[in-house]
This record gives structure tokens, C-alpha cells and sequence, in this order.
């Protein structure tokens, strides 16, 4: 079967779709499937490459930073991918396209099924169901609406990567039928290292927005200055000056290590040396991030909202918290912290669950099965 994957972040641009888009298209691949990418131009990025198998086709689009795009971003990729989509699916003659996101991916699978007829499944990702990161969303997610609805209506499937994130979708539109394959991780390459437990090395990867919760987790530790830890956060982000602002008001400055983007090898080392992992987001579709912790062997600390609940079994292989909670984070921060038995043991379970539950393998499997009843025969 050939499958067009259409997203507009791929690596080594964009965050935890891009990468749940490249490893999914890979691990197609090894299934045997002809699996081609559309995603956006940027920098000196080549407009065509083969990585791992798969045909990456970059389409010209406005895209003035790596890890985030703003709504003239998104539309330019849109009128890009429709241009450019059109010639690519000529020669290429996708049986089945996969938008993640119902937009802009979504909107550039209807465009093309309106004039190939290609069936399209569309993977919702979180930022674009109504409901979610209302601070940050309402007012676009109201614009949008009308459209979405059409997207979603004329897909053949609609997939989302956790309960949750199906719950909030059928709150939005109750008439469309909507399945769930979660997301996997690669256990093969994110492994466990031989680490000491002591002291305790908290990790963070993320954007530094609002959404991640990182400004509840400096607050409950501004309480815990005499406890032992250092915390590391791996990425970038709009609220990095106001959450440096408020570590030196705390005097956490020399304790909390800010190091940017980190891929490849760089992120995995992060991941090893560290063994605490810590996720307080408000909003999460399935965090790849979590997935990635956990078959690196660390225990979690997260927030209890849909898509953490669904990965970290409480007192099992991580704590959760109610969102927004900061005397609770501080608890179980401080229960952790102080039991680094408890932690190599949590940790350990984390990895079991991990490979039991959730490789890339078993999520392509579940789109070849929903694809086997949508693409069109060659």
C-alpha cells in the first residue's frame, strides 16, 4: 500500500507530532508499506529526501522558527501543500493519506479527496480538538470550527492517540466516529543505562508555555531548597525569561539547568543521566515525552489529566497530581526526592510497561488495520 503522511512539523523541525509522524512512517516502512511525507520547507532543509525509507517532500511554506508555528504559518503551509500536494500525488499515487492534525493537515487531505478522490484518515493530535488549551486556543478553535467539522465528516476515520483526547473530540462532534491507537516509542533506542539514584536528577523536556506547567513545578520546589536535586529542562519556549525571572527570585538559579533543544544522541543522554522525569502539563494528547521516560527507565511525576493517566500507573510506575496542585506536586516531589529505592523501583516498572504496551510496531499495525478498510486499491 502506498500511504501520503501530511504534517506540517517533521525532524527535524516541530515537537512530539513530528517525531510520532516520523517514527510511525518509519516503522510503516518496515511493514512493508511505500509511505511518503509532506510537510513544510525550512531553512536549508532539503525540498526532497529518503530518510529511512521514506520519501520526504517538503513543500514551500512560512516557517520563521524549528520548534513552533504560529496561524500564518499554518495557512501558508496549507496553500503550499495544495499546490504542491496536487503534483506530488500524481506521481505518486497514495492509496490512503494520513493527516495529523484535522488542521492544517486535515484541510489539505480534503482538498486533495475533492479532487483525486483519495481517502484520507486524519490523527488527531490534541491542539486541534475544540476544548483543549482553551487559554491558548478558544478563539481560534472557534473560527475553525465550521471547517473542522466538515474535515472531520468527510474522513474515512478519524484516530485519536487517547481516551481522553476522544472524549474532549465527541464533546465537539458527537457524530463522528472516532477510534484510538496511542502513540509508541522507540525501545530499541531509548533504553535504560546504568545510573546512580543518588542524588536525585530531575529531568523536564518540553516547550516553556504555559500549557506545560513548568511554573507549578518551580513554584513547589522553591519549598523543597533543603532537599537534595537538581533539575534539568530540555527546550525552549515564549515563557523561559518569566520562569528564570522567578528562579532567581527563589534562589534556584544554580539548581535548575536550562539547555535548550536537545535530539539524537544529546536528548537520550538526558534521558539516562537523569532519574526523576517530571511532566506537570495542563493539557496533554499522549506526551511522547512520558513514553520516552519511561523506556529510559525513570519513574514520573505528572499531572493527573488525560493522556498522563493513561501512561503513568499511580504508585506503580510514577506519582500523579491533581493539575494545578502545587501543594500535592510538592509532595510527591518530596516523597520521591527522599526515596531513591522507591524511584529505581518505579522506574524499572516503567520500562516493563513500555515494552509490554506501547512500540511503534503495535501503533502501526493499528493504522494499517484502519487503512486495510479505507485505501483505494492500486
Amino acid at each position: 500500500m502506498r500511504i501520503l503522511v501530511i504534517n506540517s512539523e517533521f525532524p527535524p523541525i516541530g515537537g512530539g507530532a513530528g517525531n510520532a509522524s516520523a517514527y510511525l512512517s518509519r516503522e510503516l516502512v518496515k511493514l512493508d508499506q511505500e509511505v511518503g511525507v509532506v510537510t513544510a520547507r525550512h531553512g536549508s532543509l532539503p525540498i526532497l529526501e529518503h530518510w529511512e525509507g521514506v520519501h520526504v517532500h517538503r513543500v514551500p511554506a512560512l516557517r520563521s522558527r524549528p520548534d513552533r508555528s504560529g496561524p500564518l504559518e499554518q495557512i501558508s503551509f496549507i496553500l503550499g501543500a495544495c499546490l504542491w500536494g496536487l503534483r506530488i500525488c500524481r506521481n505518486y499515487r497514495p492509496d490512503v493519506i494520513l493527516a495529523f492534525f484535522g488542521t492544517p493537515s486535515g484541510v489539505v487531505a480534503l482538498w486533495l479527496r475533492l479532487l483525486l478522490k483519495i481517502p484520507y484518515v486524519v490523527s488527531l493530535r490534541g491542539g486541534d480538538v475544540p476544548g483543549f488549551r482553551p487559554y491558548d486556543f478558544a478563539h481560534y478553535h472557534r473560527m475553525i470550527a465550521p471547517l473542522l467539522r466538515i474535515v472531520w465528516r468527510r474522513a474515512t476515520a478519524i484516530v485519536a492517540n487517547s481516551a481522553g483526547l476522544k472524549k474532549l473530540a465527541l464533546a465537539f462532534d458527537n457524530e463522528s466516529e472516532i477510534s484510538i491507537i496511542p502513540n509508541g516509542v522507540d525501545i530499541k533506542r531509548f533504553t535504560p543505562a546504568e545510573r546512580s539514584w543518588e542524588p536525585t536528577r530531575m529531568l523536564f523536556v518540553g516547550r516553556l508555555v504555559h500549557q506545560k506547567g513548568l511554573d507549578l513545578l518551580v513554584k513547589a520546589l522553591r519549598e523543597l531548597r533543603d532537599l537534595p536535586w537538581e533539575l534539568t529542562i530540555v527546550g525552549d519556549g515564549v515563557e523561559r525569561e518569566d520562569l528564570q525571572t522567578s528562579l532567581d527570585e527563589y534562589d534556584l538559579t544554580e539548581r535548575v539547568h536550562f539547555v535548550g533543544w536537545q535530539r539524537g544522541d544529546e536528548l537520550l543522554s538526558h534521558y539516562q543521566r537523569a532519574n526523576l522525569f517530571v511532566l506537570p502539563s495542563r493539557h496533554e494528547g499522549m506526551p511522547n515525552v512520558i513514553l520516552e521516560a519511561m523506556a529510559c527507565g525513570l519513574p514520573v511525576i505528572a499531572s493527573h489529566i488525560p493522556g498522563n493517566e493513561e501512561l503513568v500507573l499511580y504508585e506503580m510506575t510514577g506519582l500523579l497530581f491533581p493539575s494545578e496542585d502545587v501543594d500535592s506536586l510538592r509532595g510527591a516531589l518530596s516523597t520521591l526526592i527522599t526515596n531513591p529505592n522507591q524511584r529505581k523501583t518505579l522506574g524499572e516498572a516503567s520500562r516493563r510497561r513500555v515494552v509490554d504496551n506501547y512500540t511503534w510496531r503495535g501503533t502501526a499495525e493499528g493504522y494499517l488495520k484502519i487503512f486495510a478498510h479505507t485505501g483505494r486499491s492500486n
